[in-house]
C-alpha cells in the first residue's frame, strides 16, 4: 500500500469511515450498541460504500488469478447456501495478518498472510464459507456488543493505513480484527460453513484443519507474546484447546457429513491448482518501492504504465482497465501467451474488427509493439499490442471524443514498461514458493536460507508441521525466498 497514506489515513480514517458504517442504537435493556440494519438493500449499500473506499485506498492484492480464484469458491459456495440468489464480492486484501472477514452486505474479504497459511483448495473454501455463513445467519444484525461500532472503525481505519496503532489502541491486538459475535456464533457460522462446503463437493473436515493451522498460530503468538510481555490472540480464537479436541466443534462440522443421501459430489478440486495460484505469493509487509505518483504498478506482471490524474485503474481477473474520471475515455488492456514466430503488427492486424489507419511501430524501453487506429461502424478507436517477457499485450483504447483524445490516449500506451528493480521493491520484498522437500533435508535446513525471523518455526507453521514435524523426500513444501 502506497506509504504515504499512512499519515493522512491514520488521521482521518476513523472519521471518514463512519459514513460506511451501519445504523447504531443502545439496547435498553443492557446498555450495549446494536447494529441496526434497515434491509438487505442497506446492507449493501453499506458494504459496498467500505468496498469502494478499500479500492480507492489501494487495499486489494494486486493478483488477478488469485482474486478470480479466491471469487470462483466464493462464489461455488454461496450457490449452495441459504442464500443462493443474493450478490456476494470476495477479495483478497494485502495484508500481512492472518485474518478473514464480512461485512454487511455480502462482502468478504481474505487477506493475503491468511492464505499463505493454509495448504489445500479446501482449507480455503473453509475460511471462506464460514465467512459467507456469518452474513446468511444474519450475525451482523445479531450481535450486540459495546464495542462493535469502534471495532468496525478500527478494522477500516487498519486496513487502509496498515498502522497496528489503530488496532492496538482499540484493544485489538495482534490478528484478530473483527470480534463481537461470541462462541455460539462462530460454531453456527462453522456449521453452515461446513454444510456448504459438502454441498459443494468439498470435504467439511478441512474446516477442523484449518482451524487446527490458525490454533498453532495461535500458541506460536502467544509464546512470543509471552516473551514480549504482552498477551494476545488470532483470528477464530475461541477454542480453549486444540479443535481436534474441542467435541462441540467437532460435533458441528461433522453434522454437514448427516446430509449424504447417497449422490455423488464431485470434487472441484483440480490437482496442483491451489499450489499454483499461490506460488509467488508476497510474504510479510506489502511490495513497496521507489515509485512514481503518477503511475500504476503491477507487482505480479511486473509492468508500469502511466497514471493520468484523476484516471482511476482497475485490475481485474479479465483485464487492466484504465478510465477517466468522467469516463469519457479508457484504455483496456488484455493479454494472451506471446507467439515467439508472430510480430506485434501481425497480431494487431489479424485480431482487428474495421479498417486500419496510420500503423506505426513502437519501441519504448526495449519493448517491441505495434499501433494503429482502427475505424467500424462509424467509430474510432486506438488499438496497440506490445510484446513483454513471455505474454502479450493488447491494448483498446475508445474515447467519446476521439480526435481530441487520442493524443492522450497514444501517451498512455507508449508510457509502458517493464518495472524497474528499485520500483520492485525497496524493502527485501519475501515470496512464498513451492520446492521438493531434497535427500536428507529436513525444516531446519530449508529455514536457513529463508532470512526472516523465526524462520524455522514459521516454515512449520505454513505446512502444518508445527510445533515439530517433518516433510517427506519428494514432498511439497512452502519455502520464503
Amino acid at each position: 500500500m502506497n506509504t504515504k497514506l499512512q499519515g493522512l489515513l491514520l488521521a482521518s480514517a476513523l472519521g471518514a469511515t463512519l459514513a460506511v458504517l451501519p445504523a447504531c442504537t443502545i439496547n435498553p435493556a443492557t446498555g450495549g450498541a446494536n447494529v441496526v440494519m434497515s434491509s438487505a438493500d442497506g446492507e449493501r449499500e453499506t458494504g459496498q460504500e467500505m468496498y469502494d473506499q478499500f479500492l480507492a485506498e489501494g487495499a486489494f492484492y494486486e493478483d488477478p488469478e488469485l482474486q478470480a480464484y479466491v471469487d470462483k469458491i466464493g462464489q461455488r459456495l454461496v450457490a449452495q447456501s441459504d442464500m443462493p440468489k443474493r450478490v456476494f464480492t470476495f477479495a483478497v486484501i494485502d495484508a500481512p495478518e492472518i485474518n478473514a472477514f464480512a461485512t454487511p452486505g455480502g462482502f468478504i474479504y481474505v487477506n493475503r498472510g491468511l492464505i499463505a497459511y493454509l495448504n489445500t483448495e479446501a482449507e480455503l473454501a473453509g475460511v471462506i464459507g464460514h465467512e459467507i455463513a456469518h452474513v446468511t445467519a444474519r450475525h451482523h444484525g445479531r450481535r450486540k456488543t459495546a464495542g462493535v461500532t469502534s471495532k468496525v472503525l478500527s478494522t477500516t481505519a487498519y486496513v487502509l493505513t496498515g498502522s497496528s496503532a489503530v488496532y492496538e489502541a482499540s484493544n485489538m491486538y495482534g490478528a484478530e480484527l473483527i470480534s463481537g459475535y461470541g462462541r455460539d456464533m462462530e460454531l453456527e457460522a462453522d456449521g453452515l460453513g461446513a454444510e456448504y462446503m459438502y454441498k459443494a463437493g468439498y470435504e467439511p473436515e478441512a474446516l477442523l484443519d484449518v482451524i487446527g493451522v490458525l490454533k498453532n498460530q495461535e500458541q506460536f503468538m502467544r509464546l512470543k507474546a509471552k516473551a514480549a510481555g504482552k498477551s494476545g490472540t488470532t483470528y477464530h480464537g475461541l477454542y480453549a484447546t486444540h479443535p481436534r479436541n474441542d467435541k462441540r466443534l467437532q460435533t458441528v462440522i461433522r453434522a454437514a457429513n448427516e446430509l449424504d443421501d447417497g449422490t455423488y459430489i464431485e470434487s472441484p478440486e483440480e490437482p496442483g491448482e491451489f499450489r499454483r495460484m499461490t506460488d509467488g505469493l508476497v510474504w510479510g509487509e506489502s511490495v513497496e518501492g521507489q515509485r512514481a505518483d503518477d503511475r500504476y504498478y503491477h507487482n505480479k506482471l511486473g509492468f508500469t504504465i502511466e497514471q493520468p490524474e484523476g484516471w482511476a485503474i482497475t485490475p481485474g481477473a479479465q483485464a487492466v482497465i484504465a478510465s477517466a474520471p468522467d469516463g469519457s475515455a479508457s484504455v483496456t488492456i488484455t493479454l494472451r501467451r506471446k507467439d515467439p514466430a508472430t510480430t506485434p503488427q501481425l497480431v494487431l492486424e489479424s485480431s482487428a474488427k474495421g479498417t486500419l489507419r496510420a500503423g506505426e511501430a513502437l519501441q519504448q524501453s526495449g519493448l517491441d509493439g505495434y499501433t494503429a487506429i482502427a475505424a467500424a461502424a462509424g467509430k474510432d478507436e486506438r488499438l496497440a499490442v506490445i510484446h513483454f517477457g513471455n505474454l502479450t499485450y493488447m491494448f483498446e483504447a475508445e474515447a467519446a471524443d476521439f480526435a481530441a483524445s487520442d493524443a492522450q490516449l497514444l501517451a498512455l500506451i507508449q508510457s509502458f514498461r517493464a518495472m524497474h528493480p528499485k520500483e520492485k521493491s525497496s524493502n527485501n520484498a519475501r515470496y512464498l514458493r513451492y520446492v521438493q522437500v531434497p535427500r536428507g533435508a529436513d525444516v531446519g535446513s530449508l529455514a536457513a536460507s529463508a532470512r526472516i525471523d523465526d524462520a524455522e518455526a514459521q516454515l512449520r507453521l505454513i505446512n502444518d508441521f508445527y510445533p515439530r514435524g517433518e516433510p517427506r523426500t519428494g514432498d511439497w513444501i512452502k519455502v520464503i525466498q
